[in-house]
């Protein structure tokens, strides 16, 4: 059985309804999902873990706040990794926490 995994990214105006796609491989499945703040990120990670993903990633754009949230938000049910920019190229040099 392949692994179900996610991988939420921040971008502006993104729509965790409509940015997304899915990759499959023989060993993994994953999904990947734009999300506009932290907020979606959370609604974003609950959908996709009730789902069956049993693995979320987080884009560098997530801080810590950010993390925390979605890690609160699927505990028990997914593990939670992160990607680190302290300043990230693609949110002006700014980290999410100081953005959401």
């Amino acid at each position: 059985m392949a692994l179900k995994a996610a991988f939420i990214f921040v971008a502006p105006e993104a729509d965790y309804k409509k940015h997304r796609t899915v990759v499959k491989t023989p060993q993994v499945e994953l999904t990947a999902v734009g999300v506009k703040d932290y907020a979606d990120a959370v609604k974003a990670a609950q959908e996709l873990v009730d789902a069956g993903a049993g693995a979320v990633e987080l884009c560098g754009g997530f801080g810590i706040q950010g993390t925390a949230a979605v890690q609160k938000a699927v505990a028990g049910k997914a593990v939670v990794g992160v990607v680190r920019f302290d300043n990230h190229p693609g949110l002006d040099f700014k980290s999410g926490d100081e953005l959401f």
